[in-house]
């Protein structure tokens, strides 16, 4: 089965938590703080790899998570940090945020990587926490969550040249005879469900062809399997395009139908560098072929008259393949969105302020940092999260959100009446 689009979720790693420990050793009585600092949560990170050719990896999972920082030990030893996870995809794989479709790596090279996940920053230990007036500090921080993400992947094979017609015109069968794929041929509509990939050697050099099928009409409105397949020819930087002109009907016809749903599909995609191949001429007659010949020769097309089935005319056109390519720059399917970096995952708020009835609820990354690193019970510890919750601007803010002395607020598991 060729998979080339899924959704899937992405979690990195959370920080180890920093540890409360005093040194015990005999005969040395009153020993110090040595909590140990929590190890860093893994990253998450996806990389491209000539080795997969579909999406198949996110057919059944769909869930992945980085592994935990440890958290930290005693006589000041770190936590161990977390195993990075690393997911790889093909090469030409774009990943998407799912929640805000904003475009986070195309990733067009073998061995591309990006860190799509940071793992969360370990606490620090209680030896951090030690000043001339703390001598023995009763708490630590705890670590930071690693960042997680919904994701759209989607797989735009990337080729040099694509072959475009309707069904039935002998794509497969040029494809089979101008390289070793071995595509499944029959007389029948749609004989090719998922595009096929094929290596061809003209000479010196070698290019990639991709066999694109479900273009009919109305293939860029959805019908048949145009949707699912149109998106493969974005890459190609040259198209054939394939023409029965044995068929019944109007092959001219027949060349205008492609061209209209690839312009629908995306503008200028029309415009692509195209190639025209006529073929079946062993079962057209001179007068049908040169009709065809000219019409899109007059139309500034470069046409060569083949018979896949039989090989004629394929080397010809091959070679012509390999003499445009070098020519033609590999198109642009993707911009910038400005700077060096195609995304940059936007900074979190450390906080945020909201009201339930008469209750000021203060969520968010620093807030949970402080309550669960806070020992409400010890002195020192309560005095240092008074202050912080000061200098990080979590006062202020409760201040321009309209509290009033004796207001209830609430921080995660833990509730306190604000008192100014």
């Amino acid at each position: 089965m060729f998979i080339d689009r899924a959704k899937i979720f992405v979690k990195a790693g959370d920080g180890g938590n920093g540890l409360v420990s005093f040194h015990t050793e005999k005969n040395v009585p009153n020993g110090g703080p040595d909590g140990g600092d929590g190890g860093k949560g893994g990253d998450v990170i996806i990389q491209a790899t000539d080795s997969q050719t579909t999406l198949k990896t996110f057919r059944f999972k769909r869930k992945f998570h980085a592994e935990n920082g440890a958290d930290g030990r005693n006589k000041k030893m770190a936590g161990k940090g977390g195993e990075n996870l690393r997911i790889e995809v093909p090469v030409g794989t774009v990943i998407t945020d799912a929640v805000t479709q904003t475009m986070i790596a195309d990733l067009t090279e073998n061995g591309a990587e990006i860190v799509i996940a940071k793992g969360g920053r370990g606490g620090h230990g209680n030896i951090h926490f030690v000043h001339s007036v703390r001598q023995a500090p009763r708490f630590a921080r705890v670590g930071t969550p690693g960042e997680e993400l919904e994701l759209n992947v989607e797989l735009k094979l990337i080729a040099d040249v694509g072959l475009v017609g309707l069904p039935n015109a002998g794509k497969s069968t040029l494809l089979s005879v101008i390289s070793a794929a071995k595509p499944k041929i029959a007389d029948y509509p749609f004989t090719t469900l998922e595009p096929i990939l094929g290596v061809v050697y003209v000479d010196d050099s070698q290019f990639v062809v991709a066999d694109i099928p479900g273009i009919i009409e109305g293939a860029s409105g959805g019908a048949g399997l145009g949707l699912d397949f149109l998106r493969h020819i974005e890459r190609t930087r040259l198209l054939i395009h394939v023409v029965d002109i044995a068929a019944e009907g109007d092959p001219v016809g027949d060349f205008e139908r492609i061209s209209e749903e690839l312009k629908l599909y995306k503008a200028g995609l029309e415009a692509r560098p195209r190639i025209v191949a006529a073929n079946k001429i062993d079962g057209a007659d001179d007068e049908q072929v040169n009709r065809f010949v000219t019409e899109m020769r007059d139309r500034g097309f470069k046409v060569f008259p083949i018979s896949a089935a039989t090989v004629k005319g394929t080397q010809e056109l091959m070679r012509e393949v390999a003499a445009m390519l070098p020519e033609i720059p590999k198109p642009v399917t993707v911009k910038k969105t400005g700077g060096d970096r195609l995304y940059t995952l936007e900074e979190r708020m450390p906080f945020s302020i909201s009201r339930d009835k008469e209750t000021f609820v203060v969520d968010g990354e620093l807030a949970q940092s402080l309550t669960g690193s806070t020992n409400f019970d010890d002195p020192e510890s309560l005095s240092y999260f008074q202050r912080m919750i000061r200098k990080k601007g979590i006062v202020d803010a409760l201040k321009a959100a309209g509290i009033r002395e004796g207001d209830t607020v609430r921080m995660y598991d833990i509730e306190f009446e604000y008192i100014e």
